[in-house]
């Protein structure tokens, strides 16, 4: 893959390469850093779309597309119709939605109307949708109407002024009704529930149609988003993401993407993870309209073979998703249906990559993964990988332009380039912090103004980071360090293995043991046989000592394989290894 009409990288990009030694390995193309005078509004990118593409597709699902100027409308409808409910600036609506049509209306409908949007897992359960909705104070929620009795089952604990019930074939025409149809009687998607307060989502278009929204004035400094984090480390907290953290990493994407994009005004982007989650929100929904591309939105992306189906009738060009997904998908029936030809790259975030995932990948689809590495935290994205590399790297690439990264000690100390310490990142893509935790912001933020990632990472010498691992997965066996990514990518190797979790549980000998929980690809596959092949790899104390077969892998709702879980299970059982 070439860089489409290379330029020469600014002159600064030579006094910036003392502090910045990644710069050396950049694009020609690439800049080393944004204009941060210009950093707007996600408003600003979206009325900028609607005039400069009215009549390019800006979504599809389903098989049907919407245009960015029929998207405008239905955005203005949402607006319209918040602000006759009394919707304020800063007001925070929450979107409990998987990727449907109705998704990027509702989105941008509560930007343009100065709201900030809360986004909520749909496949929360009550205590969880409970805490966010109260932490965040929202006001309004849209939710699918197939987790309308989680809602019920909340309502008495949380204040809400409205509850907008969405359907998956809203904004779909006659074959939304048929999706509804088969959603509600045949697959039975839809449980019982009574929300005699809610208003449909149909109902909230016809009424805001009837007006166009009040212009409100957003500024840079305003919060655009309250994004709250996996809670997979805790208690869920909310980034607070203002409108410029976000753009600017939208600018960022554009600045190292751009030039590989080509100029094409065709661009279909995979958007199966889902749009409530960081990474698909701003790579996928927010960078797509910056440029003018469309969305191919998945509304089920754990629906394999119909995802293959959907896939075998487009002509995608640019694809998004983490590890769990690529390995789904290039062990599926059909795939090698799948017309590649067109991609120009696919990108990897959320978890590490593994290599045999990668190399299945480029087998099938002729393009390697192209890995990089953000959190809720960074809006999400701090580094990617060059999209001209033509094998995978296993690195998480080089910081974006206008990005700091330094890897530091557990006293704060800056660390030389190769020792593993904590990555620490500043730019201005960082959140403003925690949603009224400034206890919280405290601890993951230096004296000097660095956001600690809590993820282990070395700066190899061409500027590339590796991450090692997170801090609290690493397993300590008599004073060694061991890393479960290293291990599980051992595992991943051998032939007969589906995926694998590693995690550390205590061991009266060593203080730690190194546990392994593998979904068998061979169903023959035995434990003596596994960890055999993993000593042909690894040192003898980072060989698992005990492996577990299981069926399946606890993963949070985007696919990230959920290792607190089973600690936490093992923990609950009183587990030890001797």
């Amino acid at each position: 893959m070439n860089a489409t009409n290379p330029a020469p990288a600014t002159a600064g990009a030579q006094d910036l390469s003392a502090t910045r030694p990644w710069l050396k390995s950049y694009p020609a193309s690439v800049p080393p850093t944004i204009d941060e005078a210009r950093i707007g509004t996600l408003n600003d990118i979206f009325r900028d779309a609607l005039a400069k593409y009215p009549n390019r597709p800006a979504a599809e699902s389903f098989g049907k597309r919407v245009t960015y100027a029929q998207l405008g409308r239905d955005a203005d409808a949402v607006a319209s119709w918040l602000q006759g409910q009394g919707l304020k600036k800063g007001d925070r609506v929450a979107i409990m939605l998987p990727n449907v049509m109705a998704f990027p209306a509702i989105l941008f409908g509560i930007l343009m109307a100065g709201g900030t949007v809360v986004n909520v897992n749909p496949l929360y359960t009550p205590r969880e949708l409970t805490y966010q909705l109260n932490d965040s104070g929202a006001r309004f929620l849209f939710v699918l109407e197939n987790f309308g009795a989680t809602v019920e089952e909340s309502l008495p604990e949380i204040k809400l002024d409205r509850v907008v019930l969405v359907t998956p074939g809203d904004l779909l025409g006659l074959k939304g009704a048929i999706i509804n149809l088969v959603s509600r009687r045949v697959k039975k998607a839809v449980k019982p529930f009574s929300l005699p307060q809610a208003v449909t989502f149909k109902a909230v278009m016809a009424e805001g149609a009837r007006k166009k929204p009040q212009p409100v004035s957003v500024s840079p400094e305003d919060i655009a988003f309250l994004q709250y984090t996996g809670g997979t480390t805790g208690v869920a907290k909310g980034a607070t993401l203002l409108h410029r953290n976000v753009v600017a990493n939208v600018m960022q994407c554009e600045a190292w993407m751009l030039p590989f994009f080509g100029t094409r005004e065709d661009h279909l982007m995979v958007t199966a993870l889902p749009l409530y989650h960081i990474f698909a929100l701003t790579v996928c929904g927010l960078l797509m309209t910056k440029i003018g591309g469309c969305q191919l939105l998945i509304a089920n992306p754990r629906d394999i073979p119909g995802f293959v189906k959907t896939l075998q009738k487009s002509r995608i060009t640019l694809m998004s998703g983490l590890n769990t997904l690529y390995n789904a998908l290039a062990h599926a029936p059909g795939i090698e249906k799948v017309d590649f030809s067109q991609m120009v790259f696919a990108v990897s975030g959320g978890m590490a990559t593994q290599e045999t995932v990668a190399k299945k990948w480029k087998e099938i689809t002729g393009q390697p993964i192209v890995e990089g590495y953000g959190l809720s935290e960074t809006s999400p994205v701090v580094c990617a990988n060059r999209l001209d590399i033509e094998e995978f790297t296993g690195t998480i690439g080089y910081p974006l332009p206008s990005t700091d990264v330094t890897v530091r000690g557990s006293d704060g100390t800056i660390l030389p380039d190769g020792e593993r310490g904590e990555l620490c990142v500043k730019g201005p893509q960082v959140m403003a912090g925690y949603w009224q935790r400034p206890d919280e912001t405290a601890k993951v933020m230096t004296q000097d103004g660095w956001f600690r990632t809590g993820d282990v990472a070395i700066i190899l010498p061409d500027g590339q980071i590796k991450i090692v691992d997170r801090m609290k997965d690493m397993v300590l066996v008599s004073g060694f360090n061991v890393y479960p990514n290293e291990v599980e990518d051992v595992l991943a190797k051998h032939p007969g293995v589906m995926e694998s979790a590693v995690i550390g549980l205590p061991d009266e000998h060593s203080g730690e043991a190194v546990v392994a929980y593998v979904v068998r690809k061979d169903p023959n596959l035995t434990a003596d046989e596994l960890r055999q092949f993993c000593r042909e790899a690894l040192t003898g104390y980072k060989v698992p000592r005990r492996i577990e077969f299981r069926e399946t892998l606890p993963k949070t709702n985007v696919g990230k394989v959920l290792r607190r879980a089973l600690k936490e299970e093992a923990e609950q059982s009183h587990v030890r290894w001797s």
